[in-house]
């Protein structure tokens, strides 16, 4: 799967199978609001959701830039996968 940054739509996105799974976004200077990860119900159950926001992350942390994570997606995602805390806001504390 690749990982299209469509900045038009402010959205990190995956196409699979005709589908679109996306992590939605708003940029400030050097920071990153990860907002809204959705995959459709045809894509659920294959892990596709963390491939994506692993991906997001990936391209986040190559950009230096910083995250705040309002997803509460992506903030789990980041819970169960302490080595990105390293990308968040100093001060947000993920529970």
């Amino acid at each position: 799967m690749n990982l299209i940054d469509n900045e038009g739509q402010k959205q990190y996105e995956y196409h699979i199978e005709n589908h679109i799974a996306r992590v939605e976004y708003i940029k400030a200077q050097t920071q990153i609001y990860l907002t809204h990860t959705e995959v459709p119900k045809e894509l659920g159950g294959k892990g596709i959701g963390s491939s994506l926001v692993k991906a997001v992350l990936e391209d986040i942390k190559a950009k230096d830039l910083t995250l705040v994570p309002l997803c509460p997606f992506v903030a789990m995602y980041i819970k169960n996968n302490p080595e990105w805390r390293e990308l968040v806001l100093k001060g947000i504390n993920i529970k």
